[in-house]
């Protein structure tokens, strides 16, 4: 069996909570896509973590954390958060990485950070984690893949290329320091040496472990408007946000995964630039953000402030709809208690139409949002473990939110904790 927790919106709604908790009936759990730039923030009984490569499921001692072939694989990254979880108590995680997962290199950082610089005031909001500059090699094939490593002649090979095509753009465009062909070499065979303990050929061993009928999560990493295909393009992160990419991304097949579980949350907040219909400002954005998620609307990798908005239907139904949700999520809605109303975005106003469809983004920059106002419930909500005592008006408005996404919701979250959840 098969399940995906995925986000509808543009990351950041709550995802790590979600996984897990529902790690804890898996056995296994898997990255897909995407690198160290996003985080997932957790707080269980070891206390308050934020992980960035490592998927969510490594809090328990039954599961195996996997890194599938979709993922931009920082092996130092990887190998410094395996470590900092063991000096905060938990117990060492059995990880496996995928011998066909790609290597983020130091200099894709480099040119992320001088491309991010070069653009200045045009720039994509990258977290210049070099993310971008890794996804581009992979698909003009001059990317390093893990297997390559434990070949000699094939990694200078490949070394060799990279730093002729790469020192042309440092020379030229950048006018920065050129790559060196020898500490280059020497830096993949210290990340052989790293990782080699960790490398197992995953589509053999998922292919295995399905056919002895083991539970397998499968861990997407920021949300559907964050898709290079689907998404707000351009700015987009650089891999398929989507479940449909979990199998590519794994190496399962694509009819294995039953249940995708996208998380929705109960009002908007993103991280970098981009269309944004429900976005509020002033006053209004920072008690929102201040009283948000655990400790406040922050990036976990970025710590920048997230912008704030009301929920978006339009964007969520859309967002639900492009990940094929079976069921949704439903993060946060403890915070809204301060509220005596609540505005929800019910449809886009473009050049003077009224729309309840999600457009490409050359549209969306014009859309205007159509709001409507629910009566708040003006209390605290946590602790409550059943749907039938949340208070009416929380109700109602999880309700007309399920109604607007048509989707079922079938947990609520009602504080950060792992056993703040209603299950519906």
């Amino acid at each position: 069996m098969v399940r995906a927790i995925v986000g509808a919106n543009w990351g950041d709604e709550g995802k790590g909570k979600i996984t897990d908790m529902l790690a804890k009936g898996s056995d296994i759990i898997i990255r897909f896509q995407g690198g160290s730039n996003a985080g997932h923030t957790i707080i269980n009984d070891y206390g308050k973590f934020a992980l960035h490569l490592l998927p969510s499921g490594v809090f328990y001692d039954h599961t195996t954390s996997v890194i599938g072939n979709g993922v931009a694989l920082n092996i130092p990254y990887l190998i410094k958060e395996i470590d900092s979880l063991v000096e905060r108590g938990v117990p060492r995680p059995r990880v496996l990485v995928s011998d066909r997962a790609q290597l983020l290199m130091p200099y894709h950082i480099l040119f992320d950070t001088y491309e991010e610089a070069r653009l200045a005031g045009k720039s994509f909001g990258s977290t210049k984690s070099g993310i971008a500059p890794f996804y581009s090699d992979k698909y003009a094939k001059i990317g390093i893949q893990v297997s390559e490593l434990f070949d000699d002649e094939v990694i200078k090979e490949k070394v060799r290329r990279v730093c002729e095509t790469k020192n042309v753009l440092l020379e030229h465009l950048y006018h920065k320091p050129l790559l060196d062909e020898k500490e280059l070499l020497e830096t993949c065979r210290q990340y052989r040496d790293l990782v080699a303990p960790y490398v197992c050929d995953v589509s053999s061993y998922l292919h295995d472990a399905l056919k002895e009928g083991k539970t397998i999560l499968l861990e997407g990493q920021l949300g559907s408007l964050k898709d290079p295909d689907h998404g707000i393009y351009p700015m987009v992160t650089s891999s398929s946000t989507l479940a449909a990419y979990g199998a590519i991304g794994a190496g399962i097949p694509p009819y294995e995964i039953k249940d995708i579980i996208t998380v929705v949350k109960a009002y908007s907040s993103a991280v970098g630039a981009g269309a944004f219909v429900s976005e509020i400002f002033g006053d209004e954005a920072d008690e929102l953000r201040r009283r948000g998620g655990d400790g406040g609307e922050f990036g976990a990798t970025t710590g920048r402030p997230r912008r704030m908005g009301w929920f978006d239907a339009v964007a969520s139904r859309y967002g639900c709809r492009i990940q094929g949700a079976t069921e949704v999520a439903f993060t946060v809605v403890d915070v809204l208690g301060y509220l005596d109303e609540i505005p929800v975005c019910v449809g886009y106003e473009i050049d003077g139409k009224v729309t309840r469809d999600f457009p490409a983004t050359v549209k969306l920059e014009k859309a205007r949002p159509v709001l409507t106002t629910l009566p708040g419930w003006k209390c605290d909500i946590r602790g409550i473990k059943k749907y039938g005592d949340l208070p009416e008006n929380c109700r109602n408005y999880i309700e007309f939110i399920e109604k607007e996404i048509g989707v079922p919701i079938t947990m609520v979250s009602n504080g950060p904790g792992r056993e703040d959840i209603i299950m519906r």
